[in-house]
């Protein structure tokens, strides 16, 4: 198109382009462009996720390898770490201070052990899932993967590493004259939920932790406490029976220690079903189901935003 001006001089025009007056938002839609390292739904989301199974499983096998390849023992510190956790635990709370002065000590000693061990699965898998995003910024910002494949390798790492502890759990067992018994069998279940309960967790603190890298120097100190009000050194319904009931209570139905008692139980002939809350399957299932589903819901909501600054 051409017109004249008022000097005489020729003046064009281009015609108005069919993309005129059309907002960012729909000329994306009018091309199928779409926004970089957008969050996809939570079903493509969890089909993405599925379909990076053999980085997870890979990646974890890979830090846990990598975790004492420095130390001359190598993978025995996988047992050692916690054994000796324990033993400290029992010359001071054992020993010194009486803790398991109302159990034999043939109940105490498994008691003390297998505590130490099934709360170190979770204390660890929070620990790496803190640092899970805010540790790997180099791997978060280089490749497109789901984001949640960090936290679940980890929590994987820990399940893999309990699996070696969980040897010495039954030799212990056994030295304290707990022969197998169908009872045993009941580890699966316990352990499988409680490791969809500590991804969950996981997954939570690894959002929180990629925004707020100072939580990691929190954690230990609300990890430290969170242990002491589990009842791991002690039985908690015999050293509260003199408190209101609803302090026990809370204190029983806690992940932490509803996990432990569950391993306690099946594991120990003389840790009977009097030791456990009411309904302690349930709760267990309940707080696999809460903190697995609701976490991962959590950490999904923000997959867009990890490793931007």
């Amino acid at each position: 198109m051409s017109d004249t001006t008022h000097n005489g001089a020729l003046a064009t025009s281009r015609p108005p382009s069919a993309d005129a007056g059309l907002s960012p938002a729909e000329l994306a839609r009018k091309y199928g462009l779409s926004v970089s390292g957008a969050r996809p739904g939570l079903g493509e989301y969890v089909r993405q996720l599925w379909g990076r199974r053999h980085f997870i499983m890979a990646f974890s096998r890979a830090k846990l390898v990598a975790q004492y390849s420095q130390a001359k023992l190598g993978q025995v510190w996988q047992v050692a770490t916690p054994l000796l956790n324990a033993v400290v635990y029992w010359l001071i709370f054992g020993l010194i201070l009486g803790a398991g002065r109302e159990m034999p000590k043939d109940v105490y000693v498994p008691f003390l052990v297998m505590g130490i061990f099934v709360f170190t699965f979770t204390q660890s898998s929070v620990m790496a899932g803190v640092r899970a995003i805010s540790g790997n910024l180099g791997l978060v910002r280089a490749l497109h993967f789901p984001r949640a494949s960090l936290p679940v390798s980890f929590s994987l790492q820990q399940l893999q590493q309990l699996m070696y502890s969980m040897i010495v759990v039954f030799v212990i067992a056994l030295w304290f004259g707990n022969f197998p018994r169908l009872s045993w069998l009941l580890v699966i279940p316990a352990l499988a939920l409680q490791f969809v309960f500590n991804t969950g967790l996981a997954m939570i603190f690894a959002r929180m932790g990629s925004k707020t890298p100072d939580l990691a120097q929190l954690m230990p100190f609300v990890m430290r406490t969170w242990m002491y009000a589990s009842g791991v050194m002690f039985p908690i319904g015999v050293y509260l029976k003199d408190q209101p009931q609803w302090i026990s209570d809370v204190l029983l139905w806690n992940p932490a220690a509803i996990y432990m008692d569950l391993i306690r139980f099946a594991l120990i002939d003389d840790y009977g079903a009097n030791n456990l809350p009411p309904h302690v399957w349930a709760f267990a299932v309940g707080w696999a189901v809460l903190i697995g589903l609701g976490g991962s819901v959590y950490f999904w909501k923000s997959e867009e935003r990890y490793g931007r600054g």
